[in-house]
């Protein structure tokens, strides 16, 4: 470019009215790939979703989220499909995986932030924190955040406040042919301690498969587990003729409680609102 045309490119410039030259002078947002779905959710929650170029296959809310191009699962990524999308920042959790495609995402130059996964308050924090910085949202993020916040005070408020039985509650992971019911260190374990129940799976730590004998002894007051799975069984008819759940208390009155997985066990920004459903469909018996 010449001299007079650059000082004309200038002039032209400085005559435009002032939005038009903030976004010409603005760096580009950066380009995001989010890798789960609580991740996912909270881009959409800050407004940042015209960023995002790739999710993974659990990101499933809202319902844009769907149309999203899908890097495939979580823990069984291809740094070739990843950056093939040409992102800015990846953030995942710290269980994704290869890890290998972690360092090579990294030897490419994307910035790739990893949040701590413990099923507590603060794991929802750091996701927010880790997506607002990725996004260059911070702001948008600190804001969302007092608001959050503020609802878990509530529902932790709301929970404490009950005084009553705490009743025993048997989490039923029923995602394909084999069920599997959660122990401590689970999500689902965090779940339910946080709705003021007790997990009536004790003695280890992670899923075990679903036996007569395991669910005898457990003698759970009421069965969670998620829409998928249910839909997955059948409905709840076709999952109540499974004959090992004959065995518990909740057959009797027919005490099941399903909630959307990402909701129930994702802790993303719908985690409050989760607590007080389970607190009072599970513990006070509150109809859905």
């Amino acid at each position: 470019m010449t001299a007079p045309t650059r000082r004309a490119a200038l002039a032209a410039m400085l005559c435009a009215p002032a939005w038009v030259r903030a976004q010409a002078q603005a760096p580009a947002r950066p380009r995001l790939i989010t890798l789960g779905g609580a991740l996912t959710e909270l881009v959409y929650a800050l407004g940042a979703q015209d960023q995002l170029v790739g999710t993974d296959t659990t990101s499933l809310y809202p319902a844009a989220a769907l149309k999203t191009p899908k890097v495939g699962y979580f823990r069984q990524l291809s740094a070739e499909g990843i950056l093939s999308l040409r992102p800015d920042a990846v953030v995942g959790t710290d269980d994704i995986g290869p890890a290998a495609v972690v360092e090579q995402l990294r030897g490419a130059g994307v910035r790739v932030e990893l949040v701590k996964v413990d099923h507590t308050w603060g794991e929802v924090q750091r996701k927010l924190q880790a997506v607002g910085s990725a996004s260059g949202r911070e702001a948008q993020a600190r804001a969302l955040q007092a608001e959050l916040d503020a609802q878990w005070r509530a529902v932790q408020a709301e929970v404490a406040a009950y005084r009553g039985p705490r009743p025993r509650v048997l989490f039923i992971l029923a995602h394909g042919p084999s069920p599997r019911v959660a122990g401590a260190a689970t999500a689902a374990d965090a779940m339910i301690t946080f709705s003021g129940a007790v997990n009536a799976m004790q003695g280890f730590d992670g899923y075990r498969a679903l036996t007569a004998e395991g669910l005898a002894q457990a003698a759970p007051d009421v069965i969670l587990t998620t829409t998928q799975g249910l839909e997955e069984q059948g409905g709840a008819d076709k999952f109540w003729q499974r004959p090992e759940l004959a065995l518990a208390p909740a057959y009797k009155t027919r005490a099941l409680v399903a909630l959307d997985a990402l909701e129930l066990i994702g802790f993303g920004p719908r985690l409050p609102q989760a607590v007080r459903t389970l607190h009072r469909r599970m513990v006070l018996r509150a109809p859905a």
